[in-house]
């Protein structure tokens, strides 16, 4: 007995929507030629994790990735939610050029929001897209090796001084031996931005650097940051969609790129230095920015080159 046939399309505007959508396939096809098999490590934070239409088009993409052959690496934040937690239990928070002040009751709250209910939310979306996630996080077979972050903090006279953020962390080293095991399997890992120090000290890490240090270290092909801006802007405020980790430098120093920017593009510059192929910070409150990110040609925001 034959199959039975697929509704036609009904008029030509259906038609045409169906071309678009079989354009798009043609377009990823290269793509998808040359991603297969590669790994590619995702920082997933800001309002993407917040908003439950988004996070579920996170998860498919995520998903997706994984069935066409790309190994994805997740790197997760958390912020707000540890903020609200902190809030709820009465915990006053401190934070110095946005870094949370972290002391041994708050760093109890960071790991029990970051590696419990965040982590675990990430890892049932992914499942529950048909994947198959494994949640960890940087304590997990010393993932991540941490020391105490030294912060240093101009004064209003222009003096730098080391402030003291407590349990805040820094990666010296990252064994890859979890996640190598991992990349031979059909699991996905998701990443709480935890440290573990001399004598099984907790850190709480920037989940941006945690996702830098790991991309650098297994040798990712992509280091995708998602965030809530759009990129990098030139001083008119377009977009600029690709330069070199020299280029950035020098938009840093001339004021092009400033604030909360700095520190992201930074650990962008650090992560091509130690070998990812490009770095790319895109907003992801765009849906499907990951999609678009990989398979088209225009791709979804900046990308950070060793060089051109």
């Amino acid at each position: 007995m034959a199959s039975p046939k697929k509704n036609e399309p009904k008029n030509i505007s259906e038609i045409k929507s169906l071309l678009r959508t079989a354009e798009t396939l043609t377009e990823a096809l290269p793509y998808l030629q040359e991603f297969g098999g590669k790994t590619f490590v995702i920082k997933y934070g800001g309002h993407a994790m917040g908003d439950v239409r988004l996070a579920e088009q996170f998860a498919s993409d995520i998903v997706l990735l994984k069935q066409v052959g790309i190994n994805p690496v997740i790197v997760h934040g958390g912020g707000p939610q540890i903020g609200r937690m902190l809030k709820q239990l009465k915990i006053e928070s401190e934070f110095i050029d946005g870094l949370r002040v972290t002391d041994n009751r708050t760093v109890e709250i960071v790991e029990m929001v970051l590696a419990g209910s965040i982590n675990k939310e990430v890892v049932t979306a992914i499942n529950d897209a048909g994947g198959t996630a494994v949640g960890i996080s940087g304590k997990d077979g010393n993932l991540i090796q941490a020391q105490k972050l030294k912060h240093r903090q101009r004064t209003d006279s222009n003096i730098e001084k080391v402030v003291d953020l407590g349990f805040v962390g820094e990666p010296v080293a990252i064994n890859t031996t979890v996640l190598d095991t991992l990349a031979g399997s059909h699991m996905i890992p998701v990443i709480a931005p935890l440290g573990i120090g001399h004598g099984g000290t907790t850190y709480n890490i920037n989940a941006d650097t945690a996702a830098g240090a790991i991309a650098g270290a297994i040798g990712a092909t992509r280091l995708l940051m998602l965030t809530d801006v759009t990129g990098v802007l030139d001083k008119k405020g377009e977009l600029i969609t690709d330069i070199t980790a020299r280029q950035a430098k020098a938009l840093i120093k001339n004021g092009t790129i400033s604030g909360g920017m700095i520190p992201k593009i930074e650990t962008c510059v650090d992560a091509v230095k130690e070998g990812v192929e490009a770095s790319v910070i895109m907003d992801g409150r765009v849906p499907h920015a990951l999609l678009l990110e990989i398979f088209t040609e225009h791709g979804a925001g900046t990308m950070i080159r060793p060089k051109k």
